[in-house]
């Protein structure tokens, strides 16, 4: 008996891009067919359009121009059978579609049935759920086409479809971002979606950056018993390689599809022996957060046009983290760090500004603040009177270097890197048009904790972060003194809190009975609920945790909802 070849090409798309996307696509149909003589190659969920187009999808014009490049892309496939995700019109309506292509035509079109709405998803905005499922055949292998949450849905229609279709192989095309420990959960929906189906899964997964959501590739192949055969690499573009021997699968009955296209397998001689599946090595968590923050800085830089980025640093931890993980992205001659040291940065702070730069080997600007700071308090003196002006007065300083980096951005075209943390953009910790201007927040949803173990990580070779930055108690240097936990609890006790509260949506009696102290769970829920305006003016910034501000986490600014116990 012969065997048959599945590709899973995991790409790299941009939104839009339709002239980029076809010559890619066509490059990567070509390398699975005549570099790994595929029989079959599998791209992406909507991998024509990129991933998630939004409203771009409310367009008409956008879906025909998808429409053509889908035409395009099936000329040039021939000798080979394709399953390419695109957002298809059809009879005035729009759907999630997998087009099924063979030897350079159209053949069939399969339509999503399950259709995601939670979280970052919104697609029964744009989609028509379809109805039916798609069956072909390669010799005596039955497969079927899904995509994504089509095996997400436990004894849903399209797992009835598996079932009585006698499906052997279920290619599941997928868009799925990435979270801590996302890779786990799609290894048990597969598993268990493959063992109630006693059908093998090629689930083929996006890759790359699309403003905030990173997709970490991971495509994989589950056996019909739910063990992991293979696993692609993570946060690149690559081609999984699966060969099945006809051998595998009996035949089964089928009372669903009598009509199903039938392809057959081209015969295989020497040089192409059958390739052993193979398992890409696992990535402990801290590594993962941090491949996906240096992919998903790259991909926002590289894809909206800019060559350089430019960063505040304060000689403080996430400062150094950001500027690593951009020195990482974009290669340390497009990095640039600017110090603005005022009357209230230490000379430590400063020392370490200067070293952290001189260690990631990106150039540093000096730009002290000190005499702008001054112009601005004798000006308000006027209204406000003479006299320490406080939170006022901090604020300002933030102000200050919030215009300097984006008058650095006007005149130089940088784009500017913010570098709050997850802690302090969900408490409020933080000034509006100060140090949260900017185009870009590389640790907008990491809590402070991981910013600590991203530290070390980064340091796991050589010193780059010096231990004087870890080791230092956090401060915004804004006043003579000041330390975070002057206005915060612990991060020790402030991280867990906001996750119980922010991701896991436990209401403050729930926190104060799982043993948190209630003057912290009052104080901590309260600065969440009312700082909801300012995060609403922050800049995108990479998902890494399961509920990230933003798309995940929407809130009403104006609520009165703020119930304590």
């Amino acid at each position: 008996m012969g065997f048959l070849r599945i590709a899973q090409a995991q790409i790299n798309t941009t939104v839009g891009d339709l002239s980029g996307t076809i010559e890619k696509i066509t490059r990567f149909i070509k390398r699975a067919r005549d570099d790994n003589h595929a029989d079959i190659v599998t791209l992406p969920e909507l991998a024509v359009s990129g991933y998630p187009p939004e409203d771009l999808l409310l367009k008409p014009q956008f879906l025909r121009d998808v429409r053509n490049a889908l035409d395009e892309i099936v000329c040039q496939s021939r000798g080979i059978v394709a399953v390419v995700g695109f957002p298809e019109e059809h009879n005035g309506a729009a759907f999630n579609a997998a087009a099924l292509i063979h030897d350079g035509s159209l053949i069939d079109i399969y339509r999503k049935i399950e259709l995601p709405n939670y979280g970052v998803f919104d697609e029964k905005r744009y989609f028509v759920s379809g109805t039916a499922p798609l069956f072909f055949q390669m010799n005596s292998i039955r497969i079927m086409l899904t995509i994504c949450e089509d095996i997400w849905i436990d004894n849903g229609p399209v797992e009835r479809f598996a079932r009585e279709g006698g499906a052997d192989i279920i290619l599941n095309i997928s868009a799925s971002p990435f979270h801590v420990g996302k890779l786990d959960t799609r290894l048990k929906i597969a598993s268990d979606f493959a063992s109630r189906t006693n059908a093998y899964i090629c689930y083929t997964n996006l890759v790359g950056g699309e403003d905030e959501l990173v997709f970490d590739g991971s495509s994989m192949v589950i056996d019909k018993s739910g063990n992991l055969l293979s696993l692609a690499d993570r946060f690149s573009e690559s081609i999984l390689i699966g060969d099945f021997n006809e051998g595998l699968f009996a035949t089964k009955k089928n009372t669903m599809c009598p009509n199903a296209p039938k392809f057959e397998i081209k015969q295989k001689k020497e040089p192409w022996p059958p390739m052993p599946f193979s398992i890409s090595p696992a990535l402990s968590r801290v590594e993962e957060v941090y491949a996906a923050l240096v992919l998903g800085t790259r991909d926002y830089v590289i894809k909206n046009g800019f060559q350089k980025v430019v960063i505040g640093i304060s000689g403080g931890i996430d400062s150094a983290v950001a500027a690593a993980i951009a020195k990482e992205a974009l290669g340390a001659q497009n990095v640039i760090g600017v110090t603005m040291p005022s009357p209230f940065t230490s000379r430590e702070t400063f020392s370490d500004a200067h070293s952290i730069t001189k260690n990631l080997g990106i150039k540093i600007i000096e730009i002290p603040i000190q005499s702008i700071f001054s112009a601005y308090l004798n000006s308000l003196s006027v209204s406000l009177g003479p006299g320490d002006l406080g939170v006022t007065g901090e604020n300002i300083q933030a102000r200050i270097r919030g215009n300097i980096l984006m008058a650095l951005s006007n005149a130089l075209g940088w784009l500017v890197l913010t570098t709050g943390n997850k802690s302090e953009t969900a408490v409020g910790y933080s000034t509006l048009y100060g140090d949260m201007a900017g185009g870009f927040s590389v640790i907008k949803d990491v809590p402070k904790t991981l910013v600590y173990e991203l530290a070390t990580f980064i340091n796991r070779n050589e010193v780059l972060i010096p231990q004087s930055i870890i080791d230092r108690p956090p401060t915004a240097e804004l006043r003579i003194g000041q330390k975070d936990e002057d206005s915060l609890p612990p991060y020790s006790l402030l991280d867990p809190i906001l996750q119980a509260y922010v991701e896991d949506d436990k209401a403050p009696d729930e926190l104060i009975a799982d043993g948190f102290p209630r003057d912290a769970v009052l104080r901590v829920t309260r600065l969440v609920d009312t700082n909801e305006y300012k995060r609403r003016q922050a800049p995108p910034g990479i998902k890494i945790t399961p509920k990230a501000f933003g798309k995940d986490r929407r809130l009403p600014i104006t609520n009165k909802y703020l119930k304590e116990p």
